[in-house]
């Protein structure tokens, strides 16, 4: 399979199957949950500014790459 065929299957079962992109939806809102979390445990921090954000959400898009690719191995510490 190309990978123009490859991308327009998932588009297309995102746009037509709810509960599939309810599952993407939820993966990628609850890895900028996570990462917010880990970053705020990391720093200290309680209140982020615009900064902080930015570098949560680049997190956030990183681990949710990591999760879809399964490049994580037991034991890494998410």
């Amino acid at each position: 399979m190309e990978l123009k065929e490859a991308i327009s299957k998932i588009t297309n079962e995102l746009k037509n199957d709810s509960g599939y992109r309810e599952s993407w939806k939820a993966n990628i809102a609850m890895s900028y949950k996570d990462c917010e979390h880990w970053y705020k445990q990391k720093t200290g921090k309680r209140q982020l500014n615009k900064e902080d954000k930015h570098i949560i959400a680049n997190d956030a898009a990183e681990h949710f790459l990591k999760l879809l690719c399964d490049e994580y191995k037991f034991g890494d510490g998410m």
